[in-house]
């Protein structure tokens, strides 16, 4: 018997091979954020190096624009200091400062400085959702603790 095979599991020899990220899983706040989050950003892990290219690039879509990151040291505790990217170096500062629990701000070139709530990984689709769609409400106006603890 002989298996069947789709087009993604077995490309045509003279098919140029090329890796895509997932799309990040992001919740964003609709037009310009007066609050103190632009949303939320649920990673599938807790490992930076892997997260960040996809995040980075759905937020800053120019390549050749460079992108600083500050990251919670306390959620982050392994961050790098830089993370390669698809045509980038993405720099990685990590913070205690407070009030930067469970946040991941991106400074981009073109587009700004977004400030998103870091969703924990292995949280409930359920409960993810509920905190990303808190995070873009723009009428609650709550931080990432507040958002947290609701």
């Amino acid at each position: 018997m002989e298996s069947s095979r789709t087009p993604a599991e077995d490309p045509p020899a003279d098919a140029e091979h090329s890796y895509r990220m997932p799309l990040p899983r992001l919740a964003l706040t609709p037009g310009v954020s007066h609050g103190p989050l632009d949303g939320a950003w649920w990673p599938r892990c807790d490992v930076l190096e892997l997260e960040l290219p996809s995040l980075a690039a759905a937020l800053e879509p120019d390549r050749c624009s460079t992108v600083g990151v500050t990251v919670d040291a306390a959620q982050w505790p392994d961050a790098p200091h830089t993370v390669m990217a698809p045509g980038r170096v993405i720099t990685v500062e990590p913070t205690r400062s407070a009030g930067e629990e469970h946040v991941i701000t991106l400074d981009c070139d073109t587009v700004g400085r977004w400030v998103l709530l870091v969703v924990p990984p292995q949280e409930p689709a359920d409960e993810a959702s509920r905190l990303m769609a808190a995070a873009a409400d723009p009428a609650l106006h709550l931080d990432a603790s507040a958002i947290l603890t609701r």
